[in-house]
């Protein structure tokens, strides 16, 4: 009887433990990371009798985890995709809100600030067109601040959302550490009785992790893992946590670089934060935000660059050349402001490297670093951010300076001393958007007219007609000096003439006194004149002797004798030649080698944000639908499903209620037996 009695009891106490554990799945069956267990069943030994072997009831043998270690990390990795694709997503989407945005974008500041220029052009002397000229162009001047000081706030809280998800990692790690301790420490534990409830919270603790960046887990002894980066740097080893932190980059102090620090020791490992909302936040500062900043700068440059130069060759309402519309783009702060040293180059640091912007119409948007190699850092490497490709090197001159030319730019190397390994961040474009500023103080100012006009000679037989000029520069375009011709004001020196010694020959003389004009020095006379086509008079290659600043063309038939004079604009206040030009600068092609407009390179920068978006948002719908995918087949085979642990509740109620009639007949068998000695 004490047989049968005994095999009641373990069918008793084995069930129970299994209703026990079918309950905590049900209880458990919506806490995160909860993996469904299962009891494990085994028959105890029976013993010999003569009969044969009896059965003595059954055995818990193990409650386990239904869990697959390849699911778990595929499930890691999947993760960390979809985070780091929705991190870009979000911060792609806001920066294409703001450029593409009506109110917040530069296409209407940009519209509206040209077409006052083509309106000023119909009544160039009205001093109310002229003041929307100047109203229009502080609109504008204000529109591109405000986009760089949006770009400036979505940078701050890029690196905001670095650094709290750089804590939230933190604590991950100290908590995966802890848990790798307690779970070695659990008993039981060398008998293959693992602690699923830690085992569980471990593995949630790590797929939070993978949410913030890559992972790899490598399985270690006593039940711990050891949690790695993509490059085998380890996070975690055992109990014992790394510590990651962020701080300003060295290279550019508004960026953030990553640090590891284990054992005491800190490491720089930037490069390998990849993956979740940490590499999503990194990949959106490297090809959204970084590249957005250079090209809005580069707009920047290019349009008071190219407005400056027209308003400098026209002449303003009292008569004098145009000056500066917007800010210098070379002046000795703007040139410094381009290059930042970097925060971890040597004494004495007295290093001192400057950009000169030459052809805006050739500079690209980027960024360069500038390194300095050799013993003494007697040499120099440029190497392209975006490719990491070495664009130009070479040896440094002594003494200095040296200039590295660039599309567009020019680096120059000024002065001062450079040691091995110091480098410089150079960048051409980022702040001129935030320099961009007015420089026409009054409507007067505005230099709407020409400085040159032309008039054929009263007496003149012929039927030759010459154009009103146009100018080219005020200044050499060599030397940057001014030319003589317009060093007096309100003049030109000297006045020209061009006088016809026959109908196919010319000279052109110096009209200082018109009564007896001189020959230049040097002289142009003898110049071939051919009918039929419009001959220009002058040349415009700085370079050669008869380059003035200016061109006039003279077509028609004239005539030996026909004279033409070419001389200051006086009193042209109604003249509106600059300002049409100032206006036509609107559709010009004038920026990328001359193949795009302001409007379309601004157009370019919105449709690449645009289709870099539009790319994210796809890698989001894949990343999310593979995350489905893989926390379905997940939950098909550790999530708990209730109707399942409905029937086995059922079943192992019946079980333990058969268990318990066992016994039950045990204690009937055993009265009888009592009973049959009374």
């Amino acid at each position: 009887m004490a047989g049968l009695i005994g095999i009641g009891l373990t069918g008793i106490l084995s069930h129970q433990a299994a209703l026990n554990t079918t309950g905590n799945n049900i209880t458990n069956a919506n806490t995160p990371g909860y993996t469904r267990q299962e009891v494990v069943f085994e028959t105890q030994p029976g013993r010999s009798t003569g009969a044969g072997n009896v059965g003595s009831g059954v055995n818990v043998s193990d409650i386990r985890r239904i869990a697959d270690a390849f699911i778990s990390e595929q499930l890691r990795g999947d993760s960390s995709l979809f985070n780091e694709q929705d991190t870009l997503n979000k911060e792609l989407s806001r920066l294409d809100n703001l450029l593409g945005g009506e109110s917040t974008g530069l296409n209407n500041a940009l519209n509206n600030f040209f077409a006052s220029l083509q309106s000023a052009a119909e009544d160039p002397a009205a001093l109310p067109q002229r003041q929307l000229v100047l109203s229009e162009a502080q609109g504008l001047i204000n529109r591109f601040q405000a986009l760089n000081s949006s770009f400036i706030q979505q940078q701050q809280s890029v690196n905001s959302q670095m650094r709290a998800n750089t804590s939230d990692a933190n604590a991950l790690l100290a908590s995966i550490a802890e848990l790798n301790l307690a779970i070695s420490e659990t008993p039981g534990l060398a008998q293959g009785n693992e602690p699923n409830a830690l085992l569980d919270k471990r593995d949630e603790k790590l797929r939070e992790l993978s949410e913030l960046m890559k992972i790899r887990v490598v399985p270690a002894e006593g039940g711990q893992i050891n949690v790695q980066m993509t490059n085998g740097q380890a996070l975690v080893v055992g109990n014992q946590a790394s510590t990651l932190s962020t701080e300003a980059s060295d290279e550019d102090s508004s960026m953030l670089k990553f640090t590891l620090t284990s054992s005491g020791r800190a490491r720089d490992v930037t490069e390998q934060i990849v993956g979740g909302k940490l590499g999503g936040l990194r990949q959106f500062m490297s090809e959204g935000l970084e590249p957005a900043f250079d090209e809005l700068g580069r707009i920047a440059l290019a349009l008071s660059d190219q407005i400056n130069h027209q308003h400098q060759i026209g002449m303003d309402l009292e008569g004098d050349l145009g000056g500066l519309f917007f800010t210098d783009i070379n002046s000795r702060s703007a040139q410094l402001n381009r290059v930042s040293p970097n925060a971890e180059n040597q004494p004495p640091k007295s290093g001192v490297v400057a950009v000169e912007i030459t052809d805006s119409k050739a500079l690209t948007a980027g960024s360069y670093t500038l390194r300095f190699t050799g013993n003494n850092g007697d040499n120099f490497e440029l190497v392209d951010r975006a490719s990491g490709e070495v664009v130009r090197q070479g040896a440094l001159p002594t003494p200095l300076p040296a200039e590295i030319s660039m599309p567009g730019f020019n680096v120059r190397i000024e002065s001062g001393a450079f040691e091995q390994g110091d480098s410089f961040l150079v960048r051409p474009t980022r702040s001129a958007a935030t320099d961009i500023a007015l420089q026409v103080e009054r409507e007067e100012e505005l230099a709407f007219a020409s400085p040159i006009k032309a008039e054929a000679g009263s007496g003149n037989s012929g039927n030759g007609v010459i154009s009103q000029g146009t100018m080219l520069d005020v200044k050499n375009p060599l030397t940057n000096v001014p030319l003589s011709e317009f060093t007096t004001r309100g003049e030109l020196s000297p006045p020209l003439m061009v006088r016809f010694t026959s109908a196919m020959e010319y000279d052109i003389l110096d009209a200082s006194d018109p009564t007896n004009p001189q020959p230049l020095n040097p002289p142009v006379t003898g110049q071939t004149f051919q009918n039929g086509i419009s001959n220009k008079l002058f040349s415009e290659d700085p370079q050669n002797a008869n380059y003035r600043g200016f061109q006039f063309e003279i077509n028609g038939n004239p005539q030996a004798k026909d004279v033409f004079q070419i001389n200051y604009n006086t009193d042209g206040i109604s003249d509106n030649r600059n300002a049409q030009f100032l206006g036509g600068l609107a559709t010009a092609n004038t920026m990328n080698g001359g193949n795009q407009s302001f409007t379309e390179a601004y157009g370019g920068l919105v449709g690449q944000v645009g289709v870099t978006t539009r790319q994210a948002q796809l890698d989001v719908d894949a990343g999310q639908a593979l995350l489905e995918q893989t926390t379905n087949q997940r939950d098909s085979m550790s999530g708990v499903n209730l109707d399942e642990e409905a029937g086995r509740l059922i079943q192992y109620q019946a079980a333990y209620n058969a268990s318990a009639q066992v016994m039950s007949v045990a204690q009937d068998l055993f009265d009888t037996l009592l009973n049959t000695f009374r």
